[in-house]
C-alpha cells in the first residue's frame, strides 16, 4: 500500500520523536516498515532511511541512501537536511573534502534556520582538512550572530583571521 500523505509524515515524525526509546535495530526495522509504504524508488524514503542509519551508526549504508535520494530528486527542507547529515556522514567516513565541496555549495543555497548548521558543518570539515583558521573564522562569524551583545567586534575577529 502506498502512503505518502500527512497520516505518514505524522507517523514518521512521531516514531523519530521516540527514537531513544528504541533499541537500534529496533529503530531501523520500524523506519524500513514505514518506507515501505512510499513508492519504490521514493525520494523521502531513501532520505528517511539514509537518517535512521545514520543515526544508529551505520554511515555507510546511510551514504548510500543519501545519494539514492538525491539522484530520486529530494527537494524541500528534507534537501537541506540532506545535505548537511551527508556530508557529516562523509566527514566520518574519511571524505573531508567531498564534505567542504557540499557545505561550501550550500552556503549559496536559499538562507533558512539551517544556515548556521551548515557553517557549523562546514568548519568541523575543515578542521579534518588543517584548515583550522578558516574553521574557527567560519564557528565565531556563525557565533556573533546570536550573541546578546559583542556581535561586531566578535564578527571582525572571524574576518582578521582569515586576513592573517
Amino acid at each position: 500500500m502506498i502512503n505518502t500523505g500527512p497520516d505518514w509524515e505524522r507517523r514518521i515524525a512521531d516514531l523519530w520523536a521516540t527514537f531513544d526509546d528504541h533499541e537500534p535495530e529496533d529503530f531501523l526495522a520500524k523506519v524500513k516498515e514505514l518506507t515501505a509504504e512510499r513508492p519504490p524508488g521514493d525520494a523521502i524514503a531513501h532520505y528517511e532511511l539514509a537518517s535512521a542509519h545514520d543515526s544508529i551508526g551505520n554511515e555507510a549504508e546511510a551514504a548510500t541512501h543519501y545519494r539514492e535520494a538525491f539522484a530520486a530528486g529530494l527537494t524541500g527542507s528534507r534537501r537541506r537536511q540532506a545535505t548537511i547529515q551527508f556530508a557529516s556522514t562523509l566527514r566520518n567516513l574519511g571524505q573531508a573534502e567531498e564534505s567542504v565541496a557540499l557545505l561550501t555549495a550550500e552556503r549559496d543555497a536559499p538562507s533558512d534556520e539551517l544556515d548556521d548548521a551548515v557553517t557549523a558543518f562546514l568548519a568541523l570539515a575543515l578542521t579534518d582538512l588543517g584548515r583550522d583558521r578558516e574553521a574557527v573564522s567560519l564557528a565565531l562569524g556563525a557565533l556573533s550572530r546570536h550573541l546578546p551583545q559583542y556581535n561586531r567586534s566578535l564578527s571582525n575577529y572571524a574576518k582578521a583571521l582569515m586576513e592573517s
